[in-house]
């Protein structure tokens, strides 16, 4: 199943898609384009279907469902295909969708998929000839059936063309993630039904990570098949001429006797609504049978999304690298409302958004808060826009207030935080325009009402409240709960800022300082604290937890969570002992020993010393040398990272991508900044990748310029913009945003005088150096 990059990179189809880039100084070459396999292997999660920017529908190939390293149902160097579902997650570390799988086949049907083990045992096919890219993926099984698929926002398109003979396509509506033939159901209800006219509908209830969560299809198919035989619970054939059948793990075959004849094309919408939804979208977006039309126009779409930044010079393995980043950041959150614009709110209702408006899911925004929302900001306002009027909306809808990790309609919970006021301060600080005070009584209830419903991801609020920290024995991930709620109190304070709660405002400000209650000055390390004030002791920072029942850090130990604080980064550097403490810190950091524990989650990954690249509590680590003006330090990291972490090859992401967070980092690392602080809206210089990146910001340009830059000039002498001197070692999103010309001079020796000055350092928490 293995494609050599060069046989894909040279295919018509990625030729078209370069074809189709408008020309905006910047060269574009076939090398650019994404390698949509990267991720795909390793601990990335990514998976390779077609889709569009933020589209509904994630069509694509699934080969395992019973490991953590398919959350998405795929992984690279898997031999055999079970079908192909139209939803998926993007590098996520919990699997979920795998809706309406469709798989065609030839001979004898079966109707379990069998292991991965041994693909003669059921319907799965062995494959080759397998080619990705945006908006296109096809697939030559072994069955003599070549598979292409293609999508518009809300539809999935199928093109089987079929050996002569006959042939079937199976409809799997019992596969999903983590749910094999025997174990303990987790769909409830299903159901299907063919029509007069052949469209097929029905839908199911599935209780996996976003419990409850329903997702309703309407499928046609462009030749009427020969015969249809329904499947009810334990594969029971139903009798000839049934037209509907419910249960809870359902199937249904279409067969063809000369399915060989012409290529079969299927299209399938989707609605998390119900089936009106689906047909209604349906209609709008599937009115003809032109297959490849489809493909056209899903290209053309990415060409344009792809074109927000274009380089020259790197490596074309880093010019692949940074267009498959530019390509995985743009896949969430994924649109969820229906083409009528309803959609299943938050509080189990169904909602409409206003006209031109739209609904979205798949939030991870634990992870996005910190690099992909922002990135969005630059080269995406309108989407930015979008995605805030949705999140204020469903904040206001949510039971539990400020968005945590929506899926389709379903609050999951997941992670620590209430990061949906992430988003909100930082597009209130950029000026995006909405109606910020719209969200407020619901971020103030999460905020002080701590009798207010809760979820894992809020415990201990009153003892973080009262003593000024989460106390480690009694709640967990107790010290990494402490600094994340702190920092959500400094995007609440902003929130409630603009809704005029100026009162509420600074007692979230000034509890937004809890960060400093769990770093002990002693060690100089995040520590576990006990509600009576003390601290575990002996304390060993590789350590997960003071106990076995309790971990006091999310994903991460004391090492990665004391560098967590992203705001009041001054107020930290003085709380460890000034600058030369902090700095000393910070390379213990990077030169420690990379020493795990035994129970060290797979997350912790991507190790340099003790920092771990592969996830995200101390992805903002390397640009903090720049607070102490040490930016060299920062540049010379930066750019190992980029060039160590990130490779063009399946498993080219050290950890999973976490809907884009990952490949945002790349971007903007690439680019030469980064938000240490989204909030702040602004940027730190780092040490970028390229010659010169032509950047798309809404109706305006921005070009960064780094001539001669090589592998062996990491550091940056100077800076100018547009033709100016800056000697400041970052740069404030409104300068940025307005466009012009940054130009990074590079060179091979550290210059130790640039961003040295305290009044040339990043502004933290409001303030300058």
């Amino acid at each position: 199943m293995t494609i050599d990059r060069r046989t894909l990179l040279g295919s018509s189809a990625l030729a078209l898609l370069a074809s189709t880039l408008p020309g905006r100084g910047a060269a574009r070459t076939l090398s650019d384009a994404p390698n949509l396999l990267i991720g795909t292997g390793g601990d990335g999660h990514t998976y390779p279907g077609p889709t569009l920017p933020f589209g509904m529908v994630q069509l694509g190939p699934d080969t395992d469902v019973e490991r953590w390293a398919t959350c998405s149902g795929y992984h690279h160097g898997d031999g055999s295909i079970m079908g192909f579902s139209h939803t998926h997650l993007s590098g996520t570390g919990i699997g979920d969708m795998l809706d309406v799988m469709l798989m065609p086949g030839t001979g004898l049907v079966q109707l379990e998929p069998g292991p991965l083990s041994d693909p003669d045992a059921g319907y799965r096919q062995r494959f080759s000839d397998e080619r990705a890219e945006p908006g296109l993926y096809r697939v030559a099984l072994e069955s003599g059936v070549r598979a292409e698929l293609t999508v518009t926002e809300r539809t999935g398109w199928h093109r089987y063309t079929f050996p002569n003979g006959a042939g079937h396509v199976l409809l799997d509506l019992s596969h999903l993630i983590g749910d094999a033939p025997g174990a303990a159901p987790l769909i409830d209800e299903v159901s299907v039904a063919i029509d007069g006219d052949g469209t097929i509908t029905g839908g199911r209830r599935v209780f996996r990570w976003a419990k409850g969560r329903r997702i309703h299809f309407a499928l046609q198919a462009s030749r009427r098949p020969d015969r249809v035989s329904f499947f009810g619970d334990s594969d029971v054939a139903q009798p000839a001429g049934t037209r509907q059948v419910a249960g809870k793990r359902l199937k249904m075959v279409l067969h063809w006797d000369d399915a060989g004849a012409t290529p079969i094309v299927l299209r399938c919408a989707i609605s998390g609504v119900d089936v009106a939804g689906a047909r209604a979208n349906l209609a709008s977006e599937a009115r003809d049978w032109n297959f490849d039309a489809v493909v056209h126009a899903a290209r053309a779409k990415w060409a344009k999304a792809l074109d927000a930044v274009r380089v020259t010079g790197g490596s074309a393995d880093q010019r692949a690298i940074l267009a498959t980043a530019l390509y995985h950041a743009q896949l969430a959150p994924t649109l969820f409302s229906d083409i009528d614009g309803r959609y299943a709110g938050l509080d189990g209702h169904v909602h409409t958004v206003p006209a031109g408006g739209a609904a979205y899911s798949s939030w991870s925004l634990w992870d996005t808060y910190r690099a992909l929302h922002p990135l969005l900001t630059l080269i995406d306002p309108a989407r930015t826009k979008s995605l805030i009027d949705d999140l204020i909306r469903q904040t206001t809808q949510s039971r539990y207030g400020p968005l945590v990790w929506p899926l389709q309609g379903k609050e999951t919970g997941t992670m620590i935080g209430w990061h949906g006021v992430v988003p909100l301060a930082e597009a209130q600080a950029k000026g995006v325009p909405a109606d910020y005070a719209a969200a407020w009584p619901a971020i103030a209830k999460r905020s002080f009402d701590f009798t207010a419903p809760d979820r894992n991801n809020s415990r201990g609020r009153e003892l973080y409240d009262r003593l000024g920290y989460v106390p480690a024995d009694g709640v967990d991930e107790s010290v990494s709960r402490t600094q994340e709620y702190a920092y959500d109190d400094w995007a609440s304070s902003h929130i409630a800022r603009a809704a005029g709660a100026s009162e509420a405002a600074d007692r979230l400000l000034r509890r937004s300082g809890n960060w400093k209650n769990v770093i002990d000055t002693g060690t100089g390390f995040a520590r576990p604290r006990f509600a009576d004030g003390s601290w575990w002791s002996p304390y060993d920072p590789i350590q997960l937890g003071h106990t076995s029942q309790y971990r006091d850090y999310t994903e991460a130990n004391g090492w990665q969570a004391t560098f967590l604080n992203q705001h009041d980064i001054y107020g930290r550097i003085a709380h460890g002992g000034g600058d030369a403490a902090f700095a000393a810190k910070l390379d213990a950091l990077f030169s420690a020993p990379s020493t795990l524990p035994a129970n060290a989650p797979p997350d912790i990954s991507g190790l340099v010393g003790q920092y771990a690249h592969g996830n995200e509590p101390d992805q903002h680590a390397a640009y903090l040398y720049a607070y102490v003006g040490q930016p060299w330090k920062t540049q010379r990291l930066v750019r190992r990272l980029c060039t160590e972490m990130y490779r063009n090859d399946p498993d080219g992401i050290i950890g999973n991508d976490d809907c884009g967070q990952m490949s945002a980092w790349f971007v903007f690392s690439a680019l030469g900044f980064y938000p240490v602080d989204p909030i702040e809206a602004a940027y730190v210089f780092g040490s970028p990748l390229f010659e010169r990146a032509d950047v798309r910001l809404g109706d305006k340009r921005l070009v960064i310029e780094a001539p001669g830059n090589r592998a062996d000039t990491p550091y940056v002498a100077a800076v100018a913009w547009n033709g100016a001197p800056w000697s400041k070692s970052w740069i404030d999103h409104r300068t940025l945003a307005g466009g012009g010309t940054l130009r990074f001079t590079m060179s091979a020796t550290p210059n130790p005088r640039f961003g040295e000055a305290r009044a040339d350092r990043p502004p933290s928490f409001g303030h300058p150096a």
